[in-house]
């Protein structure tokens, strides 16, 4: 990783609060900020010229907005051909952290109405935060914890995030009693949750964790929790995922539902080895 967050823009509403977002961001992690826009141009006639002056005035004016909101951060901007989903993935690679909008226009239509934005979650090679404009800047940061080895990245990254924001952390383990294994009690399922944090209360001292377990459809339970969160972190795939499949149900649920912004945190896989 190269100390750099990547933010996507594309003029709408929701972008510029992603790129606001991605500069607080930046700020924190005492990084650099990339301004990326996609040129997914449809198809045309060989001869016609492509004008990119309006999408070059367009991402001036989100670096900008990203000069104002963090002055001390270095910001740079790159118009780059290819679909949203390609360019922002080979962004990606050289991030610590990629910021998308909840959604936009042109060059990332449907942000959340179609799969860019779960695309975006399953494929990059770091953490994905999706941005609202109407995102909180107070409350606690809701960690998704189910135990599972997929998900321990997101567990990391909370903490950290907590440290960096100042934040405290409301851990919540989501379990169907109906349908857990004979013999499984609430105190099982505490243990797991404890298990899950052991660690990372000794490296983040500072950082104040909330345990709660709680019963029902984990989608529902994360979903009304994130009412009062400034963020929602979750793996990308956890226990009980299928094996073929790189975004989880609850993850995608959370992209499309939550009240606030959320971060998707997917583990590094084989395929990420250079």
């Amino acid at each position: 990783m190269g100390n750099l967050v990547v933010v996507g823009a594309d003029g709408s509403a929701s972008s510029l609060a992603a790129v606001g977002t991605a500069a607080r961001e930046a700020q924190r992690r005492r990084a650099a900020l990339r301004v990326v826009y996609a040129l997914n141009w449809p198809v045309r006639p060989m001869y016609a010229p492509l004008d990119t002056t309006p999408i070059s005035r367009l991402v001036n004016e989100a670096a900008d907005h990203a000069r104002r909101v963090a002055p001390e951060v270095a910001v740079t901007e790159d118009m780059l051909p290819g679909d949203t989903v390609s360019v922002l993935e080979a962004e990606s690679r050289a991030a610590d952290l990629l910021v998308v909008g909840a959604r936009g226009m042109g060059g990332f239509i449907g942000m959340l109405l179609g799969s860019t934005a779960a695309s975006l979650a399953a494929h990059s090679r770091c953490p994905v935060m999706v941005a609202r404009e109407d995102s909180a800047e107070a409350g606690p940061i809701v960690l998704c914890v189910d135990g599972s080895p997929a998900g321990e990245p997101a567990v990391e990254f909370a903490f950290a995030e907590a440290a960096l924001r100042g934040a405290e952390i409301s851990a919540v383990h989501v379990w169907l009693p109906d349908h857990a294994p004979a013999g499984t009690g609430v105190e099982s399922q505490e243990r797991l949750l404890a298990q899950a944090l052991a660690g990372h209360a000794e490296k983040y001292p500072d950082v104040t964790v909330r345990r709660e377990v709680a019963s029902g459809e984990a989608r529902e339970v994360l979903i009304e929790r994130s009412r009062n969160a400034q963020l929602v972190v979750v793996g990308a795939r956890g226990r009980g995922g299928f094996t073929g499949l790189l975004l989880g149900s609850v993850s995608q649920a959370l992209l499309h539902h939550a009240h606030g912004a959320v971060v998707v945190v997917r583990g590094r896989t084989q395929s990420d080895v250079p």
